[in-house]
């Protein structure tokens, strides 16, 4: 039985990362270990959704065979209850997707993370 899934996103540093999350959307960040001096991997959560993200320095002492593996070419979907509250927290953002409307019966817009994953917002109409 699956309880619960978490995307793990790879990425060369993770502080970049965080002003989107943590400032602009208010995600908490609830786990965080340390690789060095800097972020190995990070837990976030609001509302019941989690990201993880994990730096290629922590993922190479962990499982080294992921390490290899390209960064940045993940795509997030997140269904949101009111699109115009994450258009204001991402006002001043880049856009990588603007918005649209979708033949699915979606509003969405996308941005990316500082590492070049792609995170989409979308509300779902009636």
């Amino acid at each position: 039985m699956i309880k619960k899934l978490t995307p793990v996103l790879y990425v060369e540093a993770i502080e970049p990362c965080l002003d989107l999350w943590i400032k602009r959307l208010g995600f908490e960040q609830t786990v965080d270990v340390p690789e060095g001096d800097k972020l190995g991997f990070v837990i976030l959560a609001k509302d019941g959704v989690e990201v993880m993200y994990q730096s290629r320095a922590s993922v190479a002492k962990d499982v080294p065979a992921f390490a290899s593996r390209a960064l940045g070419q993940t795509n997030l979907f997140l269904e949101v209850e009111d699109l115009s509250k994450i258009e204001q927290a991402l006002k001043g953002v880049k856009l990588a997707l603007t918005k649209r409307k979708t033949f699915y019966g979606a509003t969405e817009i996308g941005v990316q993370d500082a590492a070049g994953n792609v995170i989409v917002f979308a509300e779902m109409q009636g």
